[in-house]
């Protein structure tokens, strides 16, 4: 069944304190079109800044999920994004005329009330859902982190937390339904912290605006009243405080019994949001926090970016293929006699990518190199592993139309045997690092499972201001316009 991309019907604004800053704000939701996807706009600033709410562009998760463009933030985003995955808006703007949403009563409710006040309208587009169909696995032994996403045919979540503390005890959730449960029971959830950290937080500045109003505060500590009316003077509470009976700071009581376990799952939702795009998978998470989170979506998120790529280029499924030579002539300007890969049969984004040149003795090269004993030019095994890693290159984000990569070196180049007429050269190319500008990948070439070449290759990649043939007699993997 199609599924349309979903925006809201008109603007409508929420003001309030932010968490950390204690900076006041009045964020606004407002419509979007299609394929707008989810941004940021800080309409306070000069040009009023974009962030897209992607993440690429997280850069602190200490206690939150902050995003920056330069030196544009936005703090502690996760709640707005729950609210808005939790009702699956596709496309909406979300103006802010300071650095941090409000805080509210420290969950997403508050955002989810607006929105539907505002109203959801469907849109004329499919949603672009990412399907996992292979299990993908984040684990952090320092922090006893797991997160897993598993293959299934819908969303659902599964969030476990154990804090070895027994004031707040283990605890597990689950959402099986973002459209039946989310507004009632995974909105209200409220952020929680425990006593001992909020005089560290409070002394880091990080809890501004934090009142026993917007955070369940869970007692870990052993103190005497008098201790913890000290303990709030000193953190500048101007409220009454009590030990609670029930662990938790004021006796508060908790909209559900696990609702810790809940707001656990909500910063999820938020935190998945920045995939960019609704995903179908069984998400299973132990002892996740935004940190690891963040980690994990990023992972997913390449996965995205990798499936987009496949589907640009590719146009017909094919069976251990992911780039058969005419998606390979719609990525590479080059054309016969010096087109040298033939299919591409492994690609992981950014990562490795493993690709196929059959060697046949109609090559053109043979006739020279050697008449009555054809050999392959080994400076032509190194071209056709450069070529392979020019698709590598692909990054899922720029218009690769618009870029080019110039190979600045050659090292390590070794031929182990030579390569005849009838073998299959078998290309594979690892990243070793990339920057921006700068990429270094590690070739190898193998037939029938023997090394037969290596070599190390340096790319610059550049934008595109000149010819096809980059101008100046260097190779260049720019993709073919056509």
């Amino acid at each position: 069944m199609l599924v349309q991309q979903q925006t809201i019907k008109r603007p409508v604004p929420y003001s309030g304190i932010g968490l950390h800053t204690g900076n006041r704000c009045t964020i606004t939701f407002k419509p979007a079109p299609v394929d707008f996807g989810i941004r940021f706009r800080r309409i306070d600033l000069g040009g009023e800044p974009e962030i897209p709410a992607l993440a690429d562009h997280v850069v602190d998760v200490s206690r939150g999920t902050t995003l920056g463009i330069g030196d544009v933030r936005v703090h502690t985003v996760e709640h707005v994004l729950a609210a808005v995955a939790g009702l699956e808006i596709d496309n909406v703007i979300i103006e802010l005329d300071n650095n941090e949403p409000p805080v509210g009563d420290g969950s997403s409710k508050p955002y989810v009330e607006a929105l539907l006040r505002a109203g959801i309208e469907k849109q004329d587009a499919p949603k672009d859902y990412l399907i996992i169909d292979q299990t993908i696995h984040y684990h952090n032994e320092e922090k006893e982190v797991d997160i897993v996403a598993l293959p299934t045919d819908d969303f659902r979540i599964t969030v476990m937390i154990d804090y070895h503390n027994p004031a707040l005890g283990s605890q597990h959730t689950g959402l099986f339904s973002l459209e039946k449960e989310f507004v009632t029971e995974f909105a209200p959830a409220r952020t929680f912290c425990f006593l001992h950290e909020v005089e560290a937080l409070a002394g880091q500045g990080l809890i501004r605006g934090g009142t026993l109003d917007n955070a369940i505060v869970i007692i870990d500590e052993d103190l005497t009243k008098d201790e913890l009316v000290e303990r709030a003077e000193r953190l500048g509470i101007s409220a009454s405080v009590m030990l609670g009976a029930n662990g938790i700071l004021n006796n508060r009581p908790l909209h559900y019994k696990n609702e810790p376990a809940r707001h656990k799952l909500l910063d999820l939702l938020g935190d998945l949001a920045l995939i960019g795009a609704p995903i179908k998978a069984q998400i299973l998470a132990g002892r996740p926090g935004h940190a690891s989170n963040v980690e994990f979506v990023r992972m997913v998120r390449r996965l995205y970016l990798q499936k987009k790529l496949v589907k640009k280029y590719q146009f017909e499924r094919k069976g251990g293929v992911v780039f058969d030579i005419n998606a390979i002539k719609r990525i590479l300007p080059h054309r016969y006699p010096f087109l040298l890969v033939d299919k591409i049969v492994n690609f992981q984004l950014d990562e490795k990518i493993v690709g196929v040149k059959n060697v046949t003795g109609n090559e053109p090269f043979f006739e020279g190199h050697f008449p009555g004993q054809p050999v392959m030019p080994g400076v032509l095994i190194i071209e056709a592993m450069a070529q392979t890693g020019g698709i590598l290159l692909l990054n899922g984000t720029d218009d690769p139309r618009s870029k080019l990569a110039f190979f600045t070196s050659i090292t390590s180049a070794k031929f182990r045997k030579t390569v005849v007429p009838g073998d299959q050269l078998v290309m594979e190319l690892e990243m070793v690092s990339r920057r921006s500008k700068i990429a270094v990948m590690r070739g190898r070439a193998y037939v029938d499972g023997q090394l037969v070449c290596e070599a190390e290759l340096s790319a610059a990649i550049v934008d595109r201001v000149t010819g096809p043939d980059g101008g100046d007699g260097k190779k260049s993997v720019e993709p073919d316009k056509n």
